[in-house]
């Protein structure tokens, strides 16, 4: 009995988080339209995830190309297709690949951060104290963080695929022989726009679930240290789960939409 009622606590517990961060996200969209517009936060936090991820996100997308093309050579050249190895590299990544695990990287730099720093603000009493002085803490603490990563990721995306594809290029240059030219205009001829445009939707999908929950585990965090650290930690594990899910109702919808 303890453990069905353990397991229907916890359930019932997912389900009220999940209707909070509902509520979350309706309250960021009536906050994002209404007036002071934080401009010069807005930057400030875009200048953080984005300059700041780059490195990150290049070592990440190169060891990505690295690895998987040299893991896929061999598969390839026992059936002769060596010559596809372009074209299957460059839709992997650029379809799937590159944006999951990107989004995973930043979701552990970018969530955890947010969630952190907001915590940290939260059980300080800085954000009690923007309340008291007639600040909206929400406005200038949560809308500006949310809007910066959901236009920031598509960003780190797009130059983590293309990172990807130059050590892709790499190994086949060094194994194969190819030229990079060639590389990549086999690269160019196989990508389609099928393949690019729902990619870059739901890499916007992905940045907003990033910085909406590490915004509400901060935000939200309760009293004391061990809050704060709760917090990063939990924004990290919910916003992974969640990234799984927006991506397998992209894929389901892309795969109707295109056949």
């Amino acid at each position: 009995m303890n453990t069905k009622s353990t397991f229907l606590k916890n359930i019932s517990g997912f389900f009220i988080e999940i209707g909070a961060l509902g509520r979350f996200a309706g309250r960021f969209f009536k906050e994002l339209f209404s007036r002071p517009f934080e401009f010069r936060e807005f930057l400030k936090q875009s200048y953080e995830m984005g300059n700041k991820s780059l490195l990150l996100v290049g070592v990440t997308g190169f060891i990505l190309g690295l690895v998987f093309t040299l893991q896929s050579r061999p598969t390839l050249m026992e059936f002769g297709a060596v010559s596809w190895m372009p074209s299957m590299i460059s839709i992997s990544i650029v379809r799937e690949i590159g944006p999951v695990i990107i989004a995973l990287i930043c979701a552990g730099r970018i969530g955890s951060s947010i969630g952190a720093e907001l915590g940290s603000m939260r059980v300080t009493e800085q954000i009690d104290a923007m309340e008291v002085s007639g600040t909206n803490p929400f406005k200038f603490l949560v809308v500006t963080r949310i809007l910066a990563a959901t236009l920031m990721l598509p960003l780190l995306i797009l130059i983590g695929d293309l990172i990807a594809l130059v050590g892709s290029a790499m190994v086949e240059n060094v194994k194969g022989g190819v030229s990079f030219m060639l590389y990549f205009n086999e690269v160019f001829e196989a990508l389609k726009y099928s393949d690019l445009l729902p990619a870059t939707i739901k890499s916007f999908f992905f940045g907003f679930a990033i910085g909406l929950v590490g915004c509400f585990k901060g935000y939200n965090s309760s009293k004391g240290t061990e809050g704060v650290g709760k917090a990063s930690n939990s924004a990290v594990v919910f916003t992974s789960l969640l990234l799984f899910i927006i991506d397998f109702i992209a894929v389901f919808v892309s795969d109707i939409i295109y056949g």
